[in-house]
Parts: structure tokens; C-alpha cells; sequence
């Protein structure tokens, strides 16, 4: 049985590395295996950005793909998190009754389902932020090679 507040925790926690996905689909789920390229080419971005200073231009395209994969993953949370019982075990208890328990919301749940809204919101409007940012940064940049 698929308990959904353990997946809950699971896709906000452990997202960016596909952990949510192993638990639901098994190791064979190959979206899952994909989830730690974003993750770790963000990590990567974030070690050449303490490095090489806040002018290197790659980093600008690595961090954000961090930043939207942990929002992606705290969304997923939140789906899971608020799918009513019934859809829950049809889905991922398919021999299970609708009223099964592992389908069901508990203060747990609802604790994973806020706090991914919360996390998640906030990473999403600093990837938002930093990605503007640093595009108006490289606009400004082009523009005064031009001018001169």
C-alpha cells in the first residue's frame, strides 16, 4: 500500500532526487532518474557562483534549474498531499478499497502540504527574482558595449 502522506513528505523532502517517484513507480519509473540532472547541475551552478563571483554567466542558467525543480517537487507534494481519498487509492492502491487508510489525510499530510506551500513559493519567487536579475544585468551589460 502507497501511504500518501509518506509520499507527501517524500516528493517535497527527497523530490529533487526522485525519491517520490521510486516509491510510487519502483526504480524502473526513468522520470524519476531524472530528476537529480536539474538538481545537480543547480548544486553545480551554486559551486561556480562561490568560485568565480557572481558574474559568471553560467551560473545564471544552472541556478535557476535548482530553483525550479525544488518548486516543481513542493507542487507535487501538494497535489498528492491534497488528492481525496478515493482518487489516491484508485490510482496508486488499485486493489485497495476507496476507503482504504494509506489514502487517507491526516494533520501530518496537511502539515507536509503547507510547509511545501510555503517552501516552494518562496524558491519559486527567488529563482524569479535572481533569473530577472541577472537577465536585466547582461541586457545593461550588452547595451553599454554597444553604446560605445
Amino acid at each position: 500500500m502507497k501511504n500518501k502522506t509518506l509520499t507527501t513528505w517524500l516528493a517535497f523532502l527527497g523530490g529533487p532526487l526522485g525519491l517520490h517517484r521510486f516509491y510510487l513507480r519502483g526504480l524502473g519509473d526513468w522520470l524519476g532518474w531524472m530528476f537529480p540532472i536539474p538538481t545537480a547541475l543547480g548544486i553545480v551552478g551554486i559551486e561556480r557562483i562561490q568560485q568565480l563571483g557572481v558574474d559568471d554567466q553560467l551560473s545564471w542558467v544552472l541556478i535557476p534549474l535548482l530553483g525550479l525543480i525544488i518548486a516543481v517537487c513542493a507542487l507535487t507534494a501538494i497535489v498528492y498531499g491534497l488528492m481525496p481519498q478515493e482518487q489516491w487509492n484508485a490510482r496508486f492502491n488499485p486493489g485497495a478499497a476507496p476507503e482504504h487508510p494509506a489514502g487517507r489525510t491526516y494533520w501530518l499530510t496537511v502539515m507536509g502540504v503547507a510547509t511545501a506551500l510555503l517552501v516552494g513559493a518562496g524558491v519559486l519567487m527567488a529563482t524569479i527574482a535572481f533569473g530577472f536579475e541577472h537577465f536585466w544585468e547582461y541586457q545593461l551589460e550588452e547595451a553599454r558595449k554597444i553604446s560605445q
